[in-house]
């Protein structure tokens, strides 16, 4: 009767630690999905942020005839961010497009009319919103990443992270250049 019953709890824990493995393999790859769906998401946001700038631009040409610069700073900007391939080439693109709007509507502001017209207020707004969502999918993308460093972090996530030889993955950084607050003269 004894040796039954110790052989149910070994029985039993084996199950256990066999169902462990399993869900803890399942775990990190839910986990890492979703950050690579949370990466995604930025570049579809990055991309709808591309796609605008013509609008955009088309809207703004005729009353900025004397500003070509700074419409060739955006148009070389959204050309980077289309073209960069890497994560972090497009995060840098990314954010000197950011910039380059940012001067853009800085010298809007010497422009009455345009800021007036419909057509350049429905993309400004547009833009924004687009900029909330881009920032909403980065923490979101930076959330996956804490909760996947987490799991294979602590235990027993750990121990089954090191059989399955998961890694630590890096969280999406804003360059230093990115934060710095812009100079503006007049």
């Amino acid at each position: 009767m004894a040796l039954t019953l110790l052989l149910w709890v070994i029985i039993i824990l084996i199950a256990l630690i066999g169902l462990m493995f399993f869900l803890y393999y399942n775990k990190f790859v839910r986990l890492s999905n979703q950050i690579d769906n949370a990466l995604s998401q930025i570049d579809v946001q990055l991309r709808r942020r591309a796609d605008l700038i013509p609008n955009l631009l088309e809207s703004v040409k005729g009353y900025m005839k004397h500003e070509k610069g700074v419409i060739t700073e955006v148009t070389n900007a959204r050309k980077a961010l289309i073209g960069a391939k890497e994560l972090p080439a497009r995060v840098k693109a990314g954010d000197n497009l950011q910039s380059a709007l940012g001067h853009l509507f800085a010298i809007a502001e010497n422009y009455p009319n345009l800021k007036a017209n419909e057509n350049f207020l429905q993309m400004q707004n547009e833009l924004a919103a687009t900029e909330d969502k881009i920032a909403y999918s980065r923490q979101y993308y930076n959330d996956g990443i804490m909760s996947y460093n987490v799991s294979l972090t602590t235990i027993p996530g750990k121990w089954f992270a090191s059989l399955y030889s998961f890694q630590k993955k890096e969280y999406l950084q804003i360059p230093a250049e990115a934060r710095a607050v812009p100079k503006v003269s007049f």
